[in-house]
């Protein structure tokens, strides 16, 4: 049976959203995937084309979204299309909508740097080496069932978020004299969240392509991917 994903994706180039889908693109049409590619969530304005969507991954880091667009991906996640993505593409998009704030359940808000003598202004002044650890549920889940606790040296993401996510997997932020915060902060790195019918994935890892292509990472997002869509079954 050939199912259909919509690849979004655009805003910010510095998460270089045309080259981290192409890496997931062969996947997609080797699992009997029709994929159509957009550079705008202009998209989800077409009520026709997401009634025939299976599945959307995006890759859109800030940008903005219409008022018809956003009800548009809202209304055909609620009626079961599936809903996938990584890192600002989906967590940092589209910064003044409360509305679909809500519907990913969680928002970007900080990578707390290295320490201020190691900084040198560059990009891997906010990569630091963290682990990623999967929850009870995590070790249980279809998405990341068998897959081991992993180390990454990136950025990480410090996320608002609410309880209606099913958290499979978190991130500890440490408390180092040269920030502000006293104790230690557990982010979610990996969730999923049930909005009506439609499945909603979200990995934070994701900055670069080196760890989009980290194998745990990959395989989450693989996985993520078939778990979502339309058609799938527990």
């Amino acid at each position: 049976m050939s199912l259909t994903a919509l690849v979004v994706r655009g805003g910010w180039n510095g998460h270089r959203p045309v080259e981290a889908t192409e890496l997931f693109i062969p996947f997609l049409r080797e699992h009997n995937y029709h994929v159509r590619i957009e550079g705008s969530p202009d998209v989800y304005a077409d009520a026709a084309v997401l009634a025939s969507t299976d599945l959307i991954v995006q890759s859109v880091t800030m940008s903005e979204i219409s008022t018809e667009a956003l009800a548009g991906l809202r209304e055909a996640i609620r009626v079961g299309t599936g809903f996938v993505g990584w890192h600002g593409g989906i967590v940092d998009s589209y910064r003044n909508s409360s509305d679909y704030l809500q519907l990913v359940g969680g928002q970007f808000v900080a990578h707390p740097s290295n320490a201020p003598e190691l900084c040198r202004g560059e990009e891997s002044d906010n990569f630091l080496k963290h682990s990623v650890d999967f929850t009870t549920l995590g070790r249980q889940h279809p998405v990341t069932s068998g897959l081991e606790d992993f180390v990454l040296r990136t950025e990480q993401y410090w996320v608002l978020h609410d309880d209606l996510n099913d958290v499979l997997a978190t991130t500890s932020h440490l408390a180092p004299p040269w920030h502000p915060w006293r104790r230690q902060i557990v982010s979610p790195a990996v969730w999923t969240r049930q909005w009506g019918e439609g499945r909603i994935l979200v990995a934070t890892p994701g900055h670069s392509l080196d760890v989009l292509q980290h194998p745990t990472v990959r395989t989450i997002i693989e996985r993520g991917m078939l778990w979502a869509s339309r058609t799938a079954s527990e």
